[in-house]
């Protein structure tokens, strides 16, 4: 697309409507996502293309017939975790403003791909078998995916996803209008509802009803560095930049990349930013978000004070930021295996960070059109309310549920383009785009160095170091410092980065994609 003479705002649409077709399993056209697009002068606009609930969901969307909450698996399996998708809609806000190229030659790849076929990898044939209950819950996915025995095609095997061709094809022609009315939204429709064990599922105007959003940019300085991200309903960004902001008062690049203590600041600033993001964050449209509050500088200050060099906060609670409503409960955080990061900077230095997602592992399993349907609306707080207080992130009509996603470009100190950068691997994904930053500003690292570096995050009370990495070989010392539950396992992490360097612009993906990392 860069090539043709297209935008990166192009080339990066052009990514996520390719990955429809070869990465069924994370993210695509049935699921929805957050675009940042960062200036050259500065100025730096955001795309909301989150899902939303239909307009018959209540608080009680998750509870069962006794007020309960059942295994998530239950709700994730049906249409009541399908959210109206948003992708196609960011796509075409998007293309207005900043598109290059014709919309339909953004759709060329991505057709020739479905209907020429494309080689199962090793990763994509690893996700047919973990999860089955998932990617084998349709009988379209079935076809496509399994042979005769029910077992997932081997690797190497050629996929052709003609019915995909044909939706594409269609959109292509139509212009967004044919995803969201007409006969692609009636079947959506259907399928969604014919899989909905209550009532208030998912309508044809549900679908024609949806609308792409921009909204305001989150900025916030990191040393000299500016770095801008995604609002809410995400809770990534803010996420990031608070992360950012409590660890600017320590001297991490003198303490060095390999030095326990270094990453033992950054779990714990992670702790006290997810403390606020699981109390204070979700759809800006319908409760009050203290964003400026939470990124503030005092308020930073005051929350990075808490942080210890020499021994872990037995307990973190949320804080109290300018701003904020404090009769909310703190909700359920959901896990998540899916979503893709992808990142492009053109010739005019513009830079796009995009994240797609359809949540889960091939989302809520239903498939319509040859593409996988979202489970977006598990990431809702499936309990409305905690010891009688209300939940920021229950469920409501029309609610875009909170997300992990968090889409990110950094300028330098002279104000110029320096990085854009994000991460799939749903709430793993702002301590993985906060570490690459760290990693590009205090350390100077490469693309593929910042990438590379190794993952650790707090989970509750447990600490998870990476496996295979030197943070294995320093257990004993997190373990010192007061993390009791220490826990080394491979990371569930994928990022993607755009770097300016001396020498130019370099572009990596995460290397343990490749099987095979070496870490800084």
């Amino acid at each position: 697309m860069l090539a043709r003479g297209g935008s990166a705002t192009d080339a990066a649409i052009a990514v996520m409507l390719a990955l429809t077709v070869v990465e069924p399993q994370s993210s695509g056209i049935g699921g929805g996502g957050f675009m940042v697009r960062g200036m050259p002068d500065g100025t730096v606009a955001t795309f909301d293309g989150r899902e939303t609930a239909p307009a018959g969901a209540t608080p009680e969307w998750f509870l069962d017939e006794n007020g309960e909450v059942p295994p998530r698996s239950e709700s994730v399996r049906s249409g009541l975790s399908v959210g109206v998708p948003g992708n196609i809609a960011l796509a075409a806000k998007a293309h207005a403003a900043h598109g290059k190229l014709a919309w339909a030659d953004l759709f060329e790849p991505a057709i020739r791909l479905a209907r020429s076929g494309f080689e199962i990898n090793p990763r994509l044939n690893g996700m047919l078998e973990s999860a089955r209950n998932r990617s084998a819950h349709s009988a379209a996915a079935r076809s496509l995916y399994f042979d005769d025995q029910g077992d997932p095609q081997p690797v190497g095997t050629l996929v052709v996803n003609e019915p995909l061709a044909q939706t594409l094809e269609m959109i292509a022609g139509g212009g967004p209008e044919a995803f969201y009315s007409g006969e692609l939204a009636e079947r959506i429709a259907e399928t969604v509802s014919a899989d909905t064990p209550r009532t208030g599922a998912m309508t044809y105007a549900d679908i024609t009803g949806y609308e792409a959003k921009t909204r305001d940019a989150v900025c916030a300085p990191y040393r000299a560095y500016r770095v801008c991200t995604m609002g809410p309903p995400t809770s990534g960004g803010v996420a990031v930049l608070q992360m950012l902001g409590q660890l600017e008062r320590f001297p991490i690049a003198e303490m060095g990349v390999r030095n326990p203590l270094t990453w033992h600041l950054f779990v714990e600033s992670q702790r006290l930013a997810y403390a606020d993001r699981e109390l204070y964050l979700a759809d800006s449209d319908y409760v009050p978000v203290p964003v400026a509050g939470l990124v503030d500088r005092d308020y930073l200050a005051s929350r990075s004070g808490l942080i210890a060099p020499d021994r872990r906060l037995t307990e973190v609670t949320a804080g109290t930021p300018p701003g904020a409503d404090t009769a909310l409960a703190d909700g359920d955080e959901p896990e998540e295996h899916g979503t893709s990061h992808f990142a492009v900077v053109d010739a005019d230095q513009i830079m796009i960070s995009y994240t797609s997602t359809i949540e889960g592992a091939f989302g809520s399993g239903l498939m319509t059109g040859g593409f996988f349907l979202n489970n977006e609306l598990t990431d809702f707080s499936r309990s409305p309310t905690v010891d009688g207080q209300p939940v920021a992130n229950r469920v409501e009509a029309g609610k875009r549920p909170r997300s992990s996603m968090a889409p990110t470009v950094v300028y330098d100190p002279e104000g110029k383009p320096f990085l854009a950068v994000g991460a799939a691997g749903g709430s793993t994904i702002p301590v993985q785009t906060a570490r690459s930053i760290i990693g590009a500003i205090d350390f100077g690292l490469s693309a593929e160095e910042i990438l590379a570096l190794p993952f650790v995050m707090a989970f509750g009370d447990r600490l998870l170091l990476e496996r295979g990495t030197w943070l294995e070989e320093q257990a004993d010392a997190f373990r010192s410092l007061g993390h009791e539950q220490v826990l080394v396992r491979e990371a569930p992490v994928k990022g993607g980065a755009v770097l300016r360097t001396a020498t130019g612009w370099e572009s990596a993906r995460d290397p343990r994609l490749e099987g095979q990392i070496e870490i800084p």
